[in-house]
């Protein structure tokens, strides 16, 4: 059979599937998401399905592992993956806010020849799932890059190219920098992009000995894309001494923020390896503060 016939008949089976019957939603400030690759569904279909049964929003999706190739290893590279992730995201109602290139942890975003054709992969992996933001660690950048000289240079170069082509799109890619925020500002000044943007990520701050709610307020409502509101393993967010909730949905609520709040890790030492325990609680509390009388 033909690819072209497959997909003929993958798009006619899925017409007539029926789309769950769904619930009038609250309209919620804030949405909660954890990131597919951290609850092992990398690129699964049964992500959706899993963050259903977790009562979460939506699932912050990877573009697929990395390692020494030119391109992700991205389903989305097939005409019936893009059809089929679409079709049963949107049939339990469950959202996709965010695309992952997290193959940045580990390869260098300044040293990778083929990083424009990353980005192209993952806009347009975007663009089938409805997601308005990229996620991109800069992790994998062995030189020091946050002083002046040839890496920084060339990072900012490849940002600001990078931003302009998701800002054409109506989309923008959240950088995750392990800066303060005064630094942070400094760097989206000299990239002068408005499609890169900070995707604030809580356990970075929490590392470097820093208060959430000073970042939060320093780098500024409009700077901030999306947030990883999750600690590193140890305890599940509700036992973890080092993270108040409460008091970064008060802080988030004066800067006037609104978005989605992403759950990468919190997994409790005594169950690391269970799933829907570590999640489960993750997403429930993240709720209860965040989303309790948000109607709007």
């Amino acid at each position: 059979m033909t690819s072209k016939r497959l997909l003929s008949l993958l798009l006619a089976t899925l017409l007539v599937l029926p789309v769950f019957a769904q619930e009038k939603k609250c309209d919620h400030r804030y949405k909660v998401a954890a990131c597919d690759w951290m609850m092992l569904k990398r690129q699964k279909i049964g992500s959706f399905k899993l963050m259903k049964e977790l009562k979460g929003d939506g699932v912050e999706m990877d573009a697929g592992g990395l390692g020494a190739r030119d391109t992700f290893d991205n389903k989305f590279h097939q005409q019936h993956f893009r059809v089929l992730f679409r079709h049963t995201a949107d049939s339990l109602g469950i959202e996709v806010p965010s695309v992952a290139m997290s193959g940045f942890f580990g390869q260098s975003f300044i040293e990778k020849k083929t990083y424009a054709e990353l980005i192209d992969d993952c806009l347009s992996t975007m663009e089938a799932m409805n997601a308005k933001v990229a996620f991109l660690p800069l992790g994998g950048i062995k030189e020091d890059w946050t002083v002046k000289g040839p890496a920084r240079n060339e990072l900012v170069k490849r940002l600001r190219e990078s931003g302009e082509k998701a800002k054409a799109k109506g989309m923008v890619i959240g950088i995750r920098v392990p800066l303060p925020a005064k630094d942070a500002k400094k760097l989206l000044k000299e990239i002068d992009s408005d499609g890169i943007k900070i995707y604030f990520n809580l356990q970075d701050v929490l590392d470097a000995g820093r208060n959430p709610v000073k970042e939060l307020k320093a780098i500024g409502k409009d700077n901030i894309c999306q947030i990883h509101l999750s600690n590193t393993d140890g305890f599940n967010l509700k036992d973890d001494p080092q993270v108040d909730l409460p008091a970064i949905k008060k802080a988030l609520d004066k800067m006037g923020w609104s978005g989605w709040l992403v759950v990468e890790r919190s997994r409790d030492k005594d169950h690391v390896r269970n799933v829907k325990h570590n999640f489960g609680n993750n997403i429930r509390y993240i709720k209860e503060v965040f989303q309790a009388g948000d109607c709007i």
